[in-house]
């Protein structure tokens, strides 16, 4: 495969296709390690969101005790599929990785529906976060300083904080990201281990283990959310360009995010119900929610520390925002240099190599929806109802439906990508792996959108429970007809759909003719 600059001779020009746009339209190569990258998608993952968030909303409202059993079938399901998905990761390096190898396997126009669904997916996830941000900063304001500041206020002063971190360069915000979370890590496993230190009345069970706890009506909402919980390993690909090594450096981030999110959660839903007993764990956390935690380490570990987690929790919540912000920056960046989105889009910063415009985007939508749920809700200072029970749970629960999507389409992609270059039969095992990951992808899918409205906490008959999963229908059937369109009237751009910034020989239609 042919790499190089944009320049071409009248001769090479007429048998290959060339998407090389010059350094400003690249993104700037050898900024990550293994360390940089494998902590910028941990945070998405926003391990003290998840045990405050995740799980008091998974054992209290879909009443699943074996949430630490699911976080290990999950992590065999996503293990999976990142068989397929870090052997994709070797042979295309491109920033709009979901879409790119959907596109490279089954085709240009399903790539453009595929980075549709991406740019609304993370969107949704991020601006999702900005919700309970809001108010646990709000909550934190009152508590120490006695000032009443409703939500949205420092929603949108992290909406500007976030837009400017991902303006600059991206060893910045993976040092930044770094930090967080290593402390966020340090204070649950501090939890989990003071969990297994004072168990409750029924001491240390492993109930939460047995497969029989893994039933119920709420079941279908439970794999929704706890999936959630791992999204960000499947962001690797994305930074594939700014890493030194990205044939190696990424599929080992991939698996080593997994693994580790799989055992982290695993043992600290278990650490949960050790504190709170079994039997007991479903009404205490419908009693308190998100304040679970915060509770059990108050008695515990006391109030300073506490006070700490509050804090850091507010921290985590900030690194998982620049960590979705900055997929959404690339994934806009790779779409506007195909393309599929405004040149604008395409080129990076000249001084820092970070992808501005996508950005600046990214911003924009956030502080939009942000204000739209501002202006909706009527509710009184310190009432959690529209930042928690709406903007959180309604974008979070998309988002998490469209990246689930996208990765079952990505494991058929991988199989079609490997049956079309010949090399299928050397590649066998991992295309069983990525059919079979597909399979239990679309079946957790599907169950999501069964049950999407007990997910949103709609009434009988609401149009939530399919207004809100025809998001992403509505971005996958647009982005389809915006590829079909292009391959008939642009057929030049269709034909770049996920080559991203290297230079691809396609086959010629005709033998080019020699100059004399």
């Amino acid at each position: 495969m042919a790499t190089g600059s944009s320049t071409t001779s009248p001769r090479s020009s007429a048998a290959e296709i060339r998407t090389y746009k010059g350094q400003d339209r690249a993104l700037r190569a050898d900024r990550l390690g293994t360390a940089g990258l494998l902590l910028s998608v941990l945070a998405a993952s926003a391990p003290l969101m998840v045990v405050a968030g995740v799980m008091p909303t998974t054992f209290g409202v879909m009443g699943i005790v074996g949430q630490p059993l699911l976080f290990v079938i999950l992590g065999v399901v996503l293990a999976l599929f990142s068989i397929g998905y870090a052997e994709m990761s070797r042979h295309v390096h491109n920033a709009g990785a979901f879409y790119a190898y959907i596109a490279r396997g089954l085709g240009a126009t399903a790539g453009a529906g595929a980075s549709m669904v991406a740019l609304v997916a993370y969107s949704a996830m991020q601006v999702g976060v900005y919700g309970i941000l809001g108010f646990e900063v709000s909550g934190l304001l009152t508590t120490y300083l006695d000032l009443q500041v409703a939500w949205w206020i420092p929603a949108l002063l992290a909406v500007a904080a976030t837009g400017a971190l991902g303006w600059l360069k991206i060893d910045l915000n993976a040092r930044v990201i770094g930090v967080l979370i290593l402390i966020e890590c340090a204070l649950v496993v501090i939890f989990d281990l003071a969990a297994l230190g004072k168990p409750g009345a029924e001491g240390l069970s492993l109930h939460a283990f047995d497969p029989a706890t893994l039933s119920g009506p709420g079941l279908g909402t439970a794999l929704c959310f706890c999936i959630a919980a791992f999204v960000g390993f499947e962001q690797a690909p994305v930074y594939a360009e700014e890493t030194s090594k990205p044939h190696i450096i990424v599929s080992r981030v991939m698996f080593l995010a997994v693994g580790f999110v799989a055992l982290f959660f695993a043992l600290s839903a278990w650490a949960l119900t050790v504190a709170t007993g079994p039997s007991a764990v479903v009404k205490s956390a419908a009693d308190a929610g998100p304040g679970l935690l915060f509770q059990l380490t108050e008695a515990r570990l006391g109030t300073a520390f506490t006070d700490v987690v509050h804090v850091l929790f507010v921290t985590g919540m900030f690194a998982a925002m620049l960590s979705f912000h900055n997929v959404v920056a690339r994934y806009a960046f790779a779409m506007g240099r195909e393309g599929l989105l405004p040149a604008a889009f395409g080129r990076t910063n000249a001084g820092t190599g970070a992808p501005g415009t996508g950005s600046l985007l990214q911003t924009g939508i956030s502080a939009v929806v942000v204000l739209g749920f501002a202006l909706t809700d009527d509710a009184p200072v310190g009432d959690p109802t529209a930042p928690v029970l709406h903007l959180f749970t309604w974008m979070g629960s998309v988002g998490a439906l469209g990246i689930t999507l996208l990765m079952a389409t990505a494991s058929f992609a991988v199989i079609a990508f490997f049956v079309r270059r010949g090399t299928a039969s050397a590649q066998v095992w991992r295309l069983v792996a990525a059919g079979a990951a597909g399979l239990a992808l679309l079946g957790i899918a599907g169950y999501t959108v069964k049950d999407f409205g007990v997910l949103v906490s709609a009434g009988e008959g609401s149009a939530l429970s399919w207004a809100l999963p025809a998001i992403i229908g509505i971005a996958a059937v647009g982005g389809l007809a915006y590829g079909a369109l292009l391959r008939s009237r642009r057929p030049e751009v269709h034909a770049r759909i996920g080559l991203g910034n290297e230079a691809f020989r396609l086959d010629q239609a005709a033998e080019a003719t020699p100059h004399a």
